[in-house]
């Protein structure tokens, strides 16, 4: 393995930093596909459709993986739900998921810090696996989609990888700060 191309420690990099991130929200996982995503589109050392291929699917097993811990631990993860709900409220929550279910999962999943809550309520509510898993898919391509545009201007911007990366990189956190705020303002409203 030569670790000074980008292409033998790129690729496991998306894939595993993704994957951890969708898991346990440690990694920021947006500014990993941007970052991708501008060095791909900058250097053309890293294919930017397999950086894609390689985010949906880090992201996808990590929501899947989320999802099934939620739903295996469902009388824990119920509780965790519960906790200062009425019995009226959750009633409330598992109809919205029966009509809207793959819009929760795929707006969660956008919205900086929605998709645990969103997929440990849908396993915890159980909700079902043939209705998850496409919505799930459709959500991480999205995602992946969104947060590689992001890379790719900067990447298209700016020679210099490094540069690219810190741009991508700031565009996602921007991003995300942004939608933070859109989104705390529109509760404070309601």
């Amino acid at each position: 393995m030569d670790l000074s191309d980008p292409t033998s420690i790129g690729y496991p990099v998306v894939f595993g930093g993704v994957l951890l991130g969708s898991i346990v929200p440690v990694v920021p996982t947006g500014a990993v596909v941007g970052a991708a995503a501008a060095i791909a589109t900058s250097t053309g050392r890293l294919s930017l459709v397999l950086v894609l291929l390689l985010s949906v699917a880090g992201a996808l097993i990590g929501d899947l993986v989320t999802f099934g811990v939620a739903k295996a631990g469902s009388a824990a993860a119920q509780r965790w739900v519960a906790r200062g709900q009425s019995r009226d409220r959750l009633d409330e929550v598992r109809g919205q998921f029966a009509t809207r279910g793959a819009l929760l999962v795929v707006v969660g999943r956008l919205l900086p810090a929605g998709r645990i809550p969103v997929l440990l309520a849908a396993g915890a509510l159980d909700y079902p696996w043939r209705r998850l898993v496409p919505a799930a898919l459709a959500a991480c391509v999205l995602w992946a989609v969104a947060y590689a545009v992001l890379g790719v201007v900067s990447g298209g911007l700016f020679d210099s990888p490094v540069v690219a990366t810190l741009v991508a990189t700031g565009l996602v956190f921007a991003v995300a700060g942004i939608s933070a705020l859109v989104s705390r303002s529109r509760k404070a409203r309601t």
